[in-house]
C-alpha cells in the first residue's frame, strides 16, 4: 500500500479511502460489511469515510465493532448535518446540533475521538463562525482531530479559511465532492482553490455510479441487481455514455486492465483520493491494481477528448495555469 499526507497535514493515510454508505444496508449486512472491512484493513488500507446519515447510524456501528483492537491503526472520518431526525434541528451545522451529533457518532462508532469529522453539505442558515467555532471546540477537546468539508463550492471554501484565519480557528484540512472521469466540474473552481490552500480532495462516485466500472456496455445484458436496471440506456444521453464507456473501455484493454482500474489511476494520478465501495474481496483486488497502472500522455489526450475539462486555460492573462495532471501553478 502507497501512504500520502492528508492535505497540508502530517496525518499519513492511504491513497485509497473505503466509503461505506451501503454497509449496514439491505444489500450489504452487518456480517457481509465487518468481513470486507477485515479484508479492507489487512490490505493497508487505513483510511474510512462513513457519515451519521448512512444505514440510519448502522453504518457507523459496524465500523465501530470492526475497529476493535485497532482503533488506533484506522483514520476514521464521519460527517454530520444531513437531516437524522424529524422536527426542529434535525438537520443542518449548528452549534446545538454539532455537539449532539458528535456525541452520537462516537458512541456509534464506539470511539474517544474522531479522526476526519467533515460538513457533509454547506448549511446556508447556519453563519460558517459558528460551524467552525464548534469544530473548533471539539479539537480542543481531543474528541476530533481535524475537521473537512463536502461538497462545498470554492467561494465556500475560501471563505470557510478566511473565517478560520481572521478568528484563530481550526481550518478545513479535506473537500469530498464527486469527482470522476465523466464529472470533472469541479476543475473549473473548486480542486485548483482546494489545491492552492492545501486541502486534499477525496473524491466519492469515483467510477461515476458504476458507469466506469465496465459493468455498463453496449450491446451487453445489464448485471443483476445493479443501478442500471432502473435507466433506460436507450434514452440518448445513455447511449452517448455507452459510447464514450466503449472508447475508453477499448483503450483500458489494450493496456491489459479494465476500465474501471483505468478511471481509479486517472485520479491516483492526479494526487486525487477515491472513496471507493468496496463491496467484495474480487473488487478489492480489482481497484488496489489501478496503483500499479501508469496512464500516458496518450491515454490523458482521449480521455480529455471523451469528456473534455470544463478547465480554462488562464496564461494568457497571467492569473494561473495547468501545469501538470497533479498540481495547480499560480503567480
Amino acid at each position: 500500500m502507497e501512504y500520502v499526507y492528508l492535505g497540508r497535514t502530517g496525518l499519513e493515510v492511504s491513497r485509497f479511502c473505503l466509503g461505506t454508505m451501503t454497509y449496514g444496508d439491505w444489500d450489504l449486512d452487518e456480517k457481509t460489511s465487518l468481513g470486507i472491512i477485515d479484508r479492507v484493513l489487512d490490505s493497508g488500507i487505513n483510511f474510512i469515510d462513513t457519515a451519521d446519515t448512512y444505514g440510519k447510524g448502522t453504518s457507523e456501528e459496524i465500523i465501530g465493532k470492526a475497529l476493535q483492537g485497532r482503533r488506533d491503526r484506522v483514520i476514521v472520518a464521519t460527517k454530520f448535518k444531513v437531516r437524522t431526525a424529524e422536527g426542529p434541528n434535525g438537520e443542518g451545522a449548528s452549534r446545538y446540533r454539532i455537539m449532539r451529533q458528535v456525541e452520537a457518532s462516537l458512541k456509534r462508532l464506539n470511539t474517544d475521538y474522531i479522526d476526519l469529522y467533515q460538513v457533509h453539505r454547506p448549511d446556508p442558515h447556519t453563519p460558517l463562525d459558528e460551524t467552525l467555532r464548534a469544530l473548533d471546540d471539539l479539537v480542543a477537546q481531543g474528541k476530533v482531530r481535524y475537521i473537512g468539508c463536502s461538497n462545498f463550492e470554492a467561494w465556500r471554501i475560501v471563505e470557510s479559511l478566511w473565517t478560520s484565519e481572521k478568528m484563530n480557528l481550526e481550518r478545513f484540512v479535506t473537500n469530498q465532492p464527486s469527482y470522476s472521469i465523466f464529472n470533472r466540474y469541479i476543475e473549473q473552481e473548486i480542486l485548483p482553490a482546494s489545491q492552492r490552500h492545501g486541502l486534499a480532495t477525496l473524491a466519492y462516485s469515483p467510477l461515476d455510479g458504476g458507469w466506469l466500472s465496465g459493468k455498463y456496455r453496449a450491446g451487453q445484458p445489464l448485471p443483476g441487481n445493479s443501478r442500471g436496471e432502473r435507466m433506460d440506456l436507450d434514452a440518448p444521453g445513455n447511449r452517448a455514455k455507452l459510447d464514450k464507456v466503449e472508447r475508453l473501455a477499448r483503450r483500458a484493454e489494450d493496456k491489459g486492465i479494465t476500465l474501471g482500474q483505468f478511471a481509479l489511476a486517472w485520479l491516483l494520478q492526479r494526487s486525487i483520493i477515491p472513496v471507493v465501495g468496496i463491496r467484495s474481496e474480487q473488487q478489492l483486488a480489482d481497484n488496489l491494481h489501478a496503483l500499479n497502472v501508469q496512464l500516458t500522455e496518450e491515454d490523458l489526450k482521449l480521455v480529455d477528448e471523451v469528456s473534455p475539462s470544463p478547465y480554462r486555460d488562464f496564461s494568457q492573462d497571467g492569473s494561473f495555469w495547468f501545469n501538470e495532471p497533479r498540481a495547480y501553478r499560480f503567480k
